[in-house]
């Protein structure tokens, strides 16, 4: 039981602070939307376009407030996306073929299916260039919805679900690089493609001082801010180069950690204050250091950064990006082919989309459902994915540049997810417990 728990704890944590983070999150976007279609509207517009320039000695970059958060801080963002890829592909849920087939298959379907619905419904149109934004699934909503379900919702399948939604933005990732670039710098693409090779031999030289990485990661950013493909995708290849691995092994750590606590032990004084004690200190700062290198720093930076994210910087997201004035022609929003689209890709796209590549990745003996997961869990999680926010946000503010065609594209997304959210919870509510023997026969 005990190995179990140390696998299925930090999934439980990780899992609190999404939630957490999610309602944080649907707070600012409630607030947004509020503040938009306030008597005070125009404050709300004008507080993004503000102007912010950042620099020393009269040089420096100049951006609006909605740019630096959208280019800059959803870099981070990505950032933190990309070391969460490279976490499963190297020892988590797509570490192995087997295990990555079913949340890659599903991942795939749910991406192409609710692309190609968009496209049926605005193609030839000028408003095909958002066929990307019903693509993306928010896994903050997603896991919230299921940790409202409770016990309902297996263990295996909140994995499946997390699984998924890594490959997703991956997936979203390499769709805004390839497809919403616009001209590129190729001398500032060649500067950035520079900085990459030095970031990979900082990590061939086992080069482990968070410091180099920033330095040369602010200049990726920069690079590719100025090369047309967009600043964000300098956070995933960024990410990439952060060393995954440890500098002592687990014995070693043993050995460092046993002899430290030996010393604290000794050096302890009966009413000695630990702050005052010398020996005490020196054995905290080598607990402390042997802690650090046996952590990777892949691992510490993700740490350090996922609460950042989670509670300031996709918060802030949301504020600057959900305001939808709903004054207008409401009826001609709601019925335009680029919020149906949107709807429908998200709504139809990921149920039939996620089912249909799992079943086929089943039947065809590629993967097997996970432990203690019916079918009727497998569409409930699919449901679910039809919630999409952040990455569906980041794409629609990628892909349209007329205000009516991005205010239908957020549209579609906030009634798509609330449909989605709503009807996966119903979905998984009314599914019975599985036995996990069960699961085992209906994978056969």
């Amino acid at each position: 039981m005990r190995p179990v728990r140390r696998v299925i704890t930090p999934l439980e944590e990780f899992i609190h602070s999404e939630v957490s983070g999610g309602i944080v999150m649907l707070l600012a976007a409630a607030v947004a939307l509020i503040w938009a279609n306030s008597p005070w509207s125009e404050s709300y517009t004008d507080l993004w376009h503000t102007p912010l320039r950042i620099g020393l000695n009269g040089t420096g970059l100049t951006l609006t407030l909605h740019q630096w958060i959208n280019d800059g801080l959803m870099a981070i963002f990505f950032l933190v996306v990309g070391l969460e890829i490279k976490r499963e592909l190297l020892v988590g849920e797509l570490a192995s073929p087997r295990q990555a087939a079913l949340p890659v298959a599903a991942a795939c379907g749910g991406a192409v299916t609710p692309a190609l619905i968009y496209l049926a419904l605005n193609a030839g149109t000028d408003m095909v260039r958002g066929w990307g934004v019903p693509m993306a699934t928010d896994i903050a909503f997603a896991l919230g919805v299921l940790a409202l379900v409770g016990s309902r919702a297996p263990i295996g399948l909140k994995v499946f679900l997390t699984a998924l939604a890594i490959v997703d933005d991956l997936l979203a990732v390499l769709v805004i690089a390839v497809f919403y670039t616009s001209d590129l710098n190729w001398g500032a693409l060649a500067a950035g493609g520079g900085i990459l090779l030095l970031l990979l031999a900082a990590n061939l030289a086992r080069v482990s001082q968070p410091m180099v990485y920033a330095v040369l990661g602010i200049g990726l950013w920069f690079a590719f801010l100025q090369s047309g493909v967009h600043a964000t995708v300098a956070g995933v290849l960024l990410a990439l180069t952060i060393p995954a691995r440890n500098r002592i092994d687990p014995t070693e750590f043993l050995d460092r950690a046993g002899a430290a606590l030996e010393e604290f032990r000794d050096a302890c004084e009966p009413g000695r204050s630990v702050l005052s004690n010398e020996r005490h200190q020196q054995a905290l700062h080598a607990l402390r250091a042997a802690v650090g290198h046996v952590q990777p720093p892949m691992q510490r930076l993700e740490d350090a950064l996922h609460p950042w994210v989670a509670f300031l910087i996709v918060p802030l997201f949301a504020l600057a990006n959900a305001g939808v004035s709903l004054g207008g022609d409401l009826r001609a929003a709601f019925s335009g082919t680029v919020t149906l689209g949107v709807l429908l890709g998200l709504v139809i796209g990921k149920q039939i989309g996620i089912t249909l590549t799992t079943w086929l990745a089943v039947r065809t003996g590629l993967s097997s459902l996970p432990e203690g997961v019916s079918w009727r869990h497998l569409h409930g999680a699919a449901t679910l994915g039809g919630i999409g926010f952040t990455m569906a946000l980041f794409i629609a503010e990628l892909a349209f540049v007329d205000e009516a065609h991005l205010t239908m594209a957020k549209l579609g997304i906030f009634i798509a997810s609330l449909i989605s959210g709503i009807l996966g919870w119903i979905l998984l509510r009314l599914t019975p417990a599985t036995h996990p023997r069960h699961a085992v026969h209906a994978a056969d």
